[in-house]
């Protein structure tokens, strides 16, 4: 991941492999997640953002690690079509599936840390997508804390008067 993203810069001006690191953090810290969670935390950006492939992961670290970072990068990739979904498929599907949406929240968690350097019409549409979709996720998985704290990052952007009374209060 370092390697990969060794010349990108995120829009707040720090290194891109700041941002990865942290979800890897979230990931492990926040989530509970093991290692491959967290291998995959790291690489969440590398085949969407920058010369490294599928083929690249899977060699590095695995077929697992392959599938989750399809996963992320586009969720069809998880399921294999050419197998019929019998019980052990479906079972393998949810939960990488469940990988995927936990290391998604993270990703999430951290985009929304960090939303200040983004324009106001990008963070209304992601504060607004995070109240909509990420937060009600997050509460229906158990993850509370993560919950209100998406909660109240997409107050703040969406609502800042209110945000910033209540933070007062």
């Amino acid at each position: 991941a370092l390697e990969a993203h060794k010349d990108m810069r995120r829009k707040t001006g720090e290194p891109s492999i700041y941002h990865p690191i942290e979800v890897a953090r979230i990931v492990a810290e926040e989530i509970g997640l093991g290692a491959t969670s967290i291998v995959c935390a790291l690489l969440h950006d590398t085949v969407e953002d920058t010369d490294m492939t599928l083929d690249d992961v899977k060699r590095m670290f695995g077929p697992k690690a392959e599938k989750i970072i399809d996963g992320l990068t586009k969720i069809s990739g998880v399921v294999d079509h050419n197998v019929s979904l019998q019980a052990e498929n479906f079972r393998k599907i949810l939960l990488t599936l469940s990988d995927v949406i936990l290391i998604k929240l993270a990703d999430r968690l951290h985009n929304m840390r960090t939303l200040e350097s983004m324009r106001r019409d990008k963070q209304l549409k992601i504060a607004s997508e995070t109240l909509y979709l990420f937060a009600p996720l997050a509460h229906r998985l158990g993850l509370y804390s993560i919950k209100s704290e998406l909660e109240d990052l997409s107050l703040k952007y969406t609502e800042p008067e209110i945000y910033e009374e209540i933070t007062s209060k």
